[in-house]
């Protein structure tokens, strides 16, 4: 089997496709936290906490002055910018915790679909197929 086979065998299959759907959604959706949580979310806790803006959470380690902004910080050399972990940290728990409540309510739609939805009722043999089948294990005996 050529390569050129083998390899369209294997990205035409169902769960490549279903992957690489997954993987664009998920890069979108992704986009749309890192938003929700720049743009709505730490704009908020900022107010909260009375002006706090993690983004520009840094520690110079090449002599910066302080007060600086991270972007100006890193043009003078390099900085352990925490703020900008602990912003990608509070992004990584929304996302984990809006991709569990879709599950959770995936499987309870499934539930529900289950619920409404029996399996059906297994088949019966007729009782005429069970006579013939009793005819020809005794003559085999």
């Amino acid at each position: 089997m050529s390569i050129a086979k083998e390899f369209k065998e294997f990205a035409l299959k169902g769960n490549v496709v279903d992957l690489a759907v997954g993987v664009i959604i998920g890069g979108a959706f992704g986009k749309i936290v890192d938003s929700i949580v720049g743009d709505l979310i730490m704009p908020l806790v900022s107010r909260i906490f009375g002006g706090l803006d993690f983004s520009n959470y840094y520690i110079g380690l090449a002599g910066q002055a302080a007060g600086l902004t991270l972007v100006e910080a890193k043009k003078t050399g390099a900085v352990f910018a925490y703020g900008s972990f602990l912003t990608v940290a509070i992004n990584f728990v929304i996302l984990a915790f809006i991709i569990f409540m879709m599950v959770k309510q995936m499987n309870r739609m499934n539930r529900v679909e289950a619920s409404e939805n029996p399996a059906p009722a297994p088949v019966t043999t007729p009782e005429d197929v069970l006579l013939l089948r009793e005819i020809r294990d005794s003559l085999r005996k």
